[in-house]
């Protein structure tokens, strides 16, 4: 028959807590003690360097002999962990004598320490009749709180709202940050922009307010003022805001925009760095944006104010144009100007880690015949040098391995 455990967590912040043995399973014991703030005392004729340590600096009291039955004068709780079950019997016994709670280390006592998860200011205690098993459930829970796939949101209000910038990467769910989804899920209202990892959505609490900002091109729901305003009115409310955006909310999203205004109103605000597309959409096409022999470094450059591109033009340089597809005949007349060869490879990604994903791929000359031959739309991101050609190769390299391969066989 199954024992049936009463689960409790003890304040032992001033309270004695005697420890009664000094090797390793003792001193994980100590620490974590001294951690939850207990006057701890330890009763071994030997104890373990950080033991020794810690008693002389004075963290805790070292009794360097053998345990006696006064050791558990003024005690809250036991915890006997020598190698000798004898000692260890003798202790739990004298200690339930006394109405003291004792655990052992060894076997089961009076009382148990249980496995324990800890995220943020969530503490989950397992116990079970298999410590394997324990130690699994426990792995399980820990995990799932820190990557956000337990959702561990506070009903209870804190006083004081806040204001939390998330970049949700280049749209898949799945490449959002641990961070970033546990602070989406945590939030009492989302608002965000229409390439945002919106699947996520539906995993939210249903209380949760969310608002849709839009933020496509020439047609945003909501105007930027319009958006600061309304993250810092839901924000002094004492709400939990989290802003959801697509990519990184510093390259190119207007989060520094966000930022300067909760900073205007006194809002605590925290950004939760996302993976750009600037990166991501050409890795999702097998394109790195720098390359030894061909790209040094990249440069990154909003389709709707091309501006100057002359400092951009150096072909060592790979060039990345986030919403450009409306202005690609401009791009490729500005880049040929300034000396790009016509020769120049571009390839054009849209929907990158979308099940429609699709690349486009030509050269400065022939690049917007291509894209209007297909009808390439946004969402997409441009890329602009000699990196473009690096799937090529790579597949040709595949290609002659495998002749290789059939040639030795």
């Amino acid at each position: 028959m199954s024992e049936t455990l009463y689960p409790l967590h003890l304040d032992l912040a001033g309270r004695r807590v005697l420890v009664v043995g000094a090797g390793r399973v003792a001193e994980r014991r100590v620490v974590g003690l001294v951690d939850a703030g207990a006057d701890v005392v330890v009763v071994a004729p030997e104890a373990t360097a950080r033991l020794r340590t810690m008693a002389e600096a004075g963290v805790i009291c070292w009794r360097e002999r053998a345990f006696d039955y006064s050791d558990l004068l003024g005690a809250w709780l036991v915890h006997a962990a020598t190698d000798d079950p004898t000692v260890n019997s003798r202790v739990a016994e004298e200690a339930a004598r006394r109405r003291v709670w004792a655990v052992r280390a060894d076997v089961a006592g009076s009382a148990r320490t249980p496995a324990v998860a800890t995220a943020d200011t969530i503490t989950v205690s397992v116990t079970s009749g298999d410590p394997g098993r324990t130690q699994v459930i426990r792995d399980s829970i820990a995990l799932g709180l820190q990557d956000g796939t337990l959702t561990s949101r506070a009903h209870r209000r804190r006083p004081g709202g806040s204001v939390v910038l998330i970049g949700g990467g280049p749209g898949d769910g799945d490449l959002i940050t641990v961070r970033g989804r546990r602070a989406l899920l945590s939030a009492d209202v989302v608002v965000h922009d229409r390439l945002a990892p919106t699947d996520l959505l539906a995993i939210l609490d249903p209380d949760v307010e969310v608002i849709d900002a839009g933020k496509s091109p020439n047609a945003h729901a909501l105007s930027q003022d319009e958006i600061n305003a309304l993250i810092v009115e839901r924000a002094q409310r004492g709400l939990r805001v989290a802003r959801l955006k697509g990519g990184d909310p510093f390259v190119l999203g207007r989060g520094s925009e966000e930022v300067l205004a909760c900073a205007d109103a006194g809002i605590p605000v925290e950004v939760v760095p996302g993976v750009t597309s600037a990166v991501a959409a050409p890795a999702a096409a097998g394109i790195p944006v720098t390359h030894r022999g061909l790209a040094t470094g990249f440069v990154v450059v909003t389709g709707h104010e091309l501006g100057d591109l002359e400092p951009f033009a150096r072909t060592e340089l790979t060039l990345v144009v986030l919403m450009g597809v409306g202005r690609l005949p401009e791009l490729v007349t500005t880049l040929s100007a300034l000396g790009r060869p016509a020769s120049t490879p571009v390839a054009i990604v849209e929907r990158a880690y979308a099940d429609d994903q699709r690349t486009t791929i030509g050269t400065l000359e022939s690049i917007v015949e291509s894209a209007s031959r297909v009808g390439v739309t946004n969402p997409a991101v441009i890329v602009v040098g000699d990196v473009v050609a690096v799937p090529v190769l790579a597949a040709a390299r595949t290609a002659v391995a495998g002749l290789v391969e059939q040639g030795a066989a």
